[in-house]
C-alpha cells in the first residue's frame, strides 16, 4: 500500500510541476498578440508513438533520445523552430514516466536506501552515497554545458555516429552473460562498492551527454568495468538513472516546460508520459531476465543498421 501511495504522490509532483509550468504560460499568453508562439501538431497518436519508444529504449543499450529527436522528426514535430524547441524539450520531459517505472519496479532497493539515509540501514545508505558519487560528474557537465550540447549534438547526424561507435563498442565487447542473482546477492554486491568505482561509473557516465550514446550502455559498461557482478552492475545503472534522468526532467521543466506547453496542448504531453511508464516497466522486466543469459551483441548490431537506415534516409529521403 505505501509502495502505490509513493508512486501517486510522485506522479503528482510531476503532473502538477507541467500543470503550474502550463497555467503560468496561459496566465501570460494573449490570443490576439503576436507573441503568443504557434500551437503545434502534437496528436494522440505522436503521444503514444514517441512514449513507446522513450519507455522500450530508455534503459535498452540503443539511446532513447536519439531514437526520439529522429522519430520526432519523421512525425514533423520539428518542421518549425517553435516546434523544434518543443519537441527537443519533451524527448528529455517524457522520462518521467520511465523514472516512475523504476521506482516501482526497484522499490525494495529504494524503500532500504531512504532507511540508510535515516541511518537505519547501514547497507542502504552505502549504496545511497554510491549512487550520487556516480550522479554528480554528469550533473555539473551537463549543467555547466547544457545549452552548447542541446545547440551542438541534438542534431540527426551525431546521433548516427553515436550509434556507430556504440554499436562497434557492443560487437567487439567480450560480454559474460551474467548467473541468476537474488536480490540480497544484488544488494550486497551494491553496498561492497568503493567511492572510487561509483565516480568511475559517473564519469562513464559523461559520455552519454552526447545524445546517441546512451546511458544504460555506458553505465552497464562502467559497471562491469569496475568489477561489478551482471545484476548488480544492471541495477545500479537503473537507479542512476532514477536520479539522472529525474535531475534533467525537472531541469529541464523548468527551463523550458512553460515554452513546451505553450506550443504543445498538455492532453498528449501527458499521454505520452503514461504510455512511457507502461512501456518501460515491460522493457526493464525483459532485459533483466534477457542478460541472465544473453550478451549485448544484438544491440550493437541494431544500432550500427539503424544508423546506416538513418543515413540512407537523410542522404536520400
Amino acid at each position: 500500500m505505501m509502495k502505490y501511495r509513493v508512486m501517486r504522490w510522485v506522479g503528482l509532483a510531476l503532473f502538477s510541476t507541467l500543470f503550474l509550468c502550463g497555467s503560468d504560460a496561459a496566465a501570460e499568453a494573449d490570443p490576439t498578440t503576436a507573441s503568443q508562439p504557434a500551437k503545434a501538431s502534437l496528436t494522440s497518436f505522436d503521444a503514444v508513438v514517441l512514449g513507446v519508444i522513450e519507455g522500450v529504449t530508455e534503459y535498452l543499450p540503443v539511446s532513447s533520445t536519439g531514437h526520439l529527436l529522429l522519430a520526432e522528426r519523421f512525425l514533423g514535430l520539428s518542421d518549425s523552430e517553435a516546434a523544434k524547441n518543443a519537441s527537443d524539450s519533451y524527448a528529455i520531459m517524457i522520462q518521467a514516466g520511465a523514472i516512475l517505472a523504476v521506482l516501482g519496479l526497484f522499490w525494495k532497493r529504494i524503500v532500504q536506501i531512504v532507511r540508510g539515509v535515516l541511518q537505519r540501514d547501514e547497507a542502504g545508505w552505502r549504496i545511497g552515497i554510491n549512487v550520487v558519487l556516480a550522479f554528480l560528474p554528469a550533473a555539473v557537465v551537463g549543467f555547466a554545458l547544457h545549452s552548447t550540447i542541446k545547440k551542438a549534438l541534438f542534431g540527426p547526424w551525431p546521433i548516427v555516429a553515436a550509434w556507430v561507435v556504440g554499436g562497434v563498442v557492443l560487437v567487439l565487447w567480450r560480454w559474460k552473460p551474467g548467473e541468476e542473482s537474488d536480490s540480497s546477492a544484488t544488494g550486497d554486491a551494491l553496498a561492497a562498492m568503493t567511492p572510487r568505482q561509483a565516480l568511475l561509473i559517473g564519469l562513464m557516465q559523461c559520455i552519454a551527454l552526447w545524445p546517441g550514446t546512451s546511458r544504460s550502455l555506458v553505465t552497464i559498461l562502467g559497471g562491469l568495468l569496475v568489477g561489478l557482478p551482471t545484476a548488480a552492475a544492471v541495477e545500479f545503472s537503473f537507479l542512476l538513472g532514477g536520479i539522472t534522468l529525474g535531475s534533467a526532467t525537472v531541469y529541464e521543466g523548468l527551463k523550458n516546460g512553460r515554452e513546451m506547453l505553450a506550443t504543445f496542448d498538455l492532453g498528449p504531453t501527458l499521454l505520452g508520459f503514461g504510455v512511457s511508464f507502461v512501456a518501460a516497466v515491460l522493457s526493464v522486466k525483459w532485459l533483466v531476465a534477457y542478460l541472465q543469459k544473453r550478451d549485448m551483441a544484438v544491440f550493437g548490431y541494431y544500432r550500427i543498421a539503424l544508423a546506416l537506415a538513418t543515413t540512407v534516409y537523410l542522404v536520400w529521403g
